[in-house]
């Protein structure tokens, strides 16, 4: 159809002439409510971005000397993190002479590791920085 004939006709129906095509030879257009579509396509973006799963790194502070007890609350909220999707920042902090033994930090790492076995996946290896040791898990996929 010849450009100005679709111009009258949408004129006509009081709508707009929007360019949808413009690549195709002969560039495709098309009779539409533009705000209206507009609104439309917003409100399509809002809806997607309410569903879309935000993760979150939760971070867990432990101690080279941690009392079994103490050890299991925290694993539990460790735990609880995962299931609901967020990875966990787990950090080991040395204080004074605990720094002279870094592997008791490595050695507890990888027992949460090693607790965690099905539920999380190590994402990054302990790591010494500074005066703390990090470690990151991230929830393990499940296959269903």
């Amino acid at each position: 159809m010849d450009t100005r004939e679709a111009l009258r006709l949408a004129e006509e129906q009081d709508l707009d002439l929007v360019l949808v095509g413009p690549t195709a030879d002969p560039p495709v257009a098309r009779i539409m409510d533009y705000s209206k579509w507009r609104y439309e396509q917003q409100v399509a973006e809002k809806e997607a971005r309410k569903k879309a799963k935000r993760t979150e790194v939760k971070s867990i502070k432990f101690r080279v000397k941690i009392d079994d007890h103490d050890y299991q609350t925290k694993l539990n909220h460790i735990k609880r993190f995962l299931e609901e999707g967020h990875k966990v920042k787990v950090t080991i902090m040395f204080r004074g002479r605990e720094m002279s033994h870094p592997e008791l930090g490595e050695r507890l790492l990888n027992r949460v590791a090693e607790d965690l076995k099905g539920l999380a996946v190590v994402e990054m290896k302990p790591e010494l920085l500074g005066r703390d040791m990090n470690m990151l898990l991230a929830p393990a996929k499940v296959s269903a």
